[in-house]
């Protein structure tokens, strides 16, 4: 690559597009790296955003720590409430739930996780639920929280996205990011490398730069547009196609969780704000038509409704290079992966802050594009297959659209984790992967794959010594839910967002 970087004093980095990914990058470029590079944001107010990412999980906090962020100011500013984890309603069948919570259920050894000796307490008779154990699933149940001495309540965020976009603006300007407005009306390449050498705006307005991040959501004006990069179709594993977001008013104390109810040709969302509720219906196009979708979502929905349905069609994939060239996409322009466990945003923050650790002193580094490329896609490669895993996994026969999940074929090292998890309880967490084992756990054991052994480990342990370790277990968890404040509480005091907010 003819990169256009050698000689330059500082790095002239041009974000294509607004929203939660475009201020995202320019908060983090901005606030980490300072007046090290020079950073310039073109959106354009005439363009909409998806805006329905409202739901995160725990690696948000670190982001905002690492920008100097106030929890309390950006939970005031976003709505924001706090998320113990995730209610699934009707996954496994319809009438069944299970929460995949934050956090660790039990207390681990170093050769087996807490499962196996869960269930050599099954095996003797001991009757307490897995979700007995767990300090976040249970609070959440009982809408509880409060931060906690040593971090040990693990929680996200429920947001607005569209105001967390706005309050990173603020930081970013304040860090020194150029805010452009205009639309982009082409995108100039360079001659001789190939690379992108501008964006041309409305106006005959032009912005060079020498790396370009692709924020423009779907659409892919640079990575795809411009850069030709071809997008793999995981359809075939994600078969959902289709979302519809509405927002309605509170009707009464917003619960520390997300609940996704499953419905016969896809799922629902509900994710309670401060002031408001998000609500949300995602659907496969062939089993469910739109009209009948917004039906069933404004059939379902509780409280005044507070905007118009915002209809999304998608496709589930990924971009085959997240970095090519000096493009790098960030965003809906690298992938999309249906927000079931509501990782859209946690995407953004990994490809963010992986660019920081790689951004180029000069020439573009091949080896950094291959590494970039490679670790983004093992990342939305792990996500997809504990996606995959929610919809394989059911027992559900009663529609056309659960019979095609259930039959449906999937990736080897899927059915792998599968297998291994049903014949011996164990789950082997790779590298750096987002998921830990708890969540496989809860999720698999959630959706009725249960393992038919366990670690001998736990067989060691005489009955009267292994009840009162699990007993000892729950007690601690029980304990310590009934001295917490409820969530509406809590945030009347920690967080509470003003009327002004509201409006």
């Amino acid at each position: 690559m003819n990169g256009t970087m050698q000689g330059q004093a500082r790095l002239r980095v041009v974000i294509a597009g607004g929203g939660t990914a475009g201020w995202m990058t320019a908060a983090a470029l901005g606030g980490t790296l300072g007046e090290l590079i020079d950073v310039t944001l073109v959106e354009s107010d005439a363009i909409g955003t998806i805006g329905v990412g409202e739901s995160t999980i725990p690696p948000i906090i670190l982001f905002n720590r690492l920008l100097g962020i106030d929890e309390a100011e950006f939970m005031r500013a976003t709505q924001a409430t706090f998320k113990l984890g995730i209610k699934f309603e009707n996954w496994k069948g319809v009438g069944d739930s299970y929460f995949h919570s934050f956090g660790i259920t039990g207390k681990d050894h170093w050769s087996a996780g807490f499962q196996h000796f869960w269930l050599q307490g099954q095996s003797v008779g001991d009757e307490h639920s897995y979700d007995d154990y767990c300090l976040e699933l249970k609070a959440a149940l009982a809408g509880k929280f409060a931060h906690l001495p040593d971090d040990r309540m693990n929680y996200a965020y429920q947001l607005d996205s569209g105001r967390y976009a706005a309050f990173l603006r603020q930081r970013a300007e304040a860090a020194g990011v150029t805010r452009v407005e205009g639309r982009i009306a082409s995108v100039e390449l360079d001659g001789q490398s190939g690379d992108i050498a501008a964006l041309r705006l409305d106006g005959d307005r032009r912005i060079a730069g020498d790396l370009f991040v692709d924020c423009t959501g779907f659409r892919a004006l640079l990575i795809g547009g411009a850069l030709h990069v071809g997008f793999d179709d995981w359809t075939h594993w994600l078969p959902c196609d289709s979302a519809i977001a509405v927002q309605t008013a509170s009707v009464r104390p917003p619960v520390p969780y997300t609940r996704a109810i499953a419905h016969d040709a896809g799922w629902q969302w509900r994710i309670p704000l401060q002031h408001r509720q998000g609500n949300g219906i995602v659907y496969c196009s062939r089993y469910l038509d739109k009209a009948s979708a917004l039906e069933r979502l404004l059939g379902s929905v509780e409280g005044q409704v507070l905007t118009e349905p915002n209809v999304i069609g998608y496709t589930t994939g990924v971009r085959r290079q997240q970095w090519h060239r000096n493009c790098v996409a960030v965003g809906l322009s690298g992938g999309f992966m249906e927000p079931l466990e509501s990782t859209s945003i946690h995407l953004i923050q990994r490809a963010v802050l992986r660019l920081i650790r790689m951004l180029p002193a000069g020439r573009i580094s091949e080896r950094d594009v291959a590494e970039f490329n490679d670790q983004q896609m093992a990342d939305m490669e792990h996500i997809r297959e504990f996606l995959i895993l929610h919809y394989k996994a059911t027992e559900r026969r009663d529609s056309a659209f659960w019979r095609h999940c259930a039959s449906m074929d999937i990736p080897p090292s899927l059915r792998h984790r599968i297998e291994l998890f049903r014949e011996t309880g164990r789950v082997f967490r790779r590298n750096d992967e987002l998921f830990a084992e708890n969540s496989w756990v809860q999720v698999m054991m959630g959706q009725g794959i249960m393992p038919r052994a366990w670690h001998p480990l736990a067989a060691r342990l005489q009955p009267q010594e292994l009840g009162k370790f699990l007993a000892s277990l729950r007690e601690t968890v029980d304990r310590s839910v009934a001295n917490l404040p409820t969530h509406q509480a809590y945030i009347a005091r920690y967080c509470a967002a003003g009327s002004a907010a509201a409006a």
